[in-house]
């Protein structure tokens, strides 16, 4: 499976529109060659590379299994869920680390044998509990950004 952006390649800046710099609105994700049996996808957005450890920026699960993209919005398909991040709100928030170095940013997609069948506002901790013996594969894209 393949996971990438149209907004930026796998290892390059991630576009201010898509940080806390810009309008912070999340970045089109699109995904290929999609094992057999998917019952549902999930992602998770997060910066390993924050002051505080890994940072949670997004989490959305139960995407129907006929999903190949995520639009350049909030909006999601019908049955999916959004989690909580780390800002503690049920949302896309983008890139907003501290003065300094670069983070890195990685958009990681799971597919998965069944539906995770979780109340909206599950943590990516949560999630990923859930998804245990139930990913048939994964991929990730990673962006970075600075200020």
């Amino acid at each position: 499976m393949k996971i990438s952006s149209p907004a930026f390649g796998n290892g390059d800046p991630i576009p201010r529109r898509h940080t806390c710099e810009g309008e912070d609105v999340p970045p089109m994700l699109v995904w290929e060659e999609v094992p057999p049996g998917v019952r549902s996808f999930a992602l998770i957005a997060e910066d390993p590379d924050a002051p505080s450890g890994n940072f949670v920026h997004w989490v959305v699960y139960d995407l129907p299994p006929d999903t190949t993209q995520l639009p350049e919005s909030a909006a999601l398909p019908d049955g999916a869920q959004l989690g909580k991040n780390h800002y503690g709100t049920e949302s896309y928030r983008g890139p907003c680390p501290p003065p300094g170095k670069p983070h890195r940013y990685y958009f990681r997609l799971y597919a998965l044998d069944s539906t995770l069948g979780l109340a909206g506002g599950a943590t990516a901790d949560e999630v990923r509990n859930a998804m245990r013996d139930h990913v048939l594969a994964e991929a990730e894209t990673m962006g970075t950004w600075q200020r």
